[in-house]
């Protein structure tokens, strides 16, 4: 599997909802799953070497808080709080991956310009600074009082993602996103 198309599947995961009545609320599709996709992405990734650390850094977080979250008991107890401490813990939950998410498309728009490929460039510049967006946009609802705006953050970051997921299937075969050159040692050598 293409790096890109490996970041995909895992963003798909992390996407997707599989709640099962018999399974006492937990998600047949758990978030954690998805970002050890992502991970696995990422490590075989060209990029600098000191992007793909802080990249794998923030999506290591990311996986931790949704193995965290994934448990309904957890859940429950922290989102059972008055409906500002709810948002804002749920914005603090989701920070990293709008950050790592924003991080890769940051480094992939950088990947396709140095490569020539201006209109992928484009597209995941727009969708790094929608990512950076959504993730500054909740200190703004929730500290001005606009709650009636939240919903619409959950529908943007969807959306956005959808999006992401869309892009990153449509580049993984683009020669930029390619995988890292690992050498293996020579058979004959020994």
């Amino acid at each position: 599997m293409k790096p890109l198309q490996s970041i995909a599947m895992g963003l798909v995961i992390i996407l997707l909802v599989a709640p099962a009545e018999g399974f006492h609320g937990y998600d047949l599709l758990p978030d954690y799953v998805g970002w050890l996709l992502v991970l696995l992405g990422v490590r075989d990734l060209d990029l600098p070497a000191e992007a793909k650390k802080s990249l794998l850094a923030l999506a290591g977080v990311a996986l931790v808080i949704a193995a965290v979250f994934w448990f309904p008991a957890v859940t429950d107890a922290l989102l059972e709080r008055t409906a500002t401490e709810s948002s804002a813990i749920d914005w603090a939950r989701n920070l990293p991956a709008l950050l790592s998410q924003a991080l890769l498309c940051h480094l992939l728009a950088a990947r396709a310009r140095s490569a020539g490929d201006r209109r992928a460039g484009g597209w995941l510049a727009i969708a790094r600074t929608a990512y950076l967006l959504l993730a500054a946009l909740p200190v703004l609802v929730f500290g001005a009082g606009w709650a009636a705006l939240e919903s619409s953050l959950y529908i943007g970051t969807g959306l956005l993602t959808l999006s992401l997921i869309v892009l990153l299937f449509t580049y993984a075969s683009r020669p930029w996103a390619s995988v890292v050159n690992r050498t293996t040692p020579d058979a004959s050598a020994t």
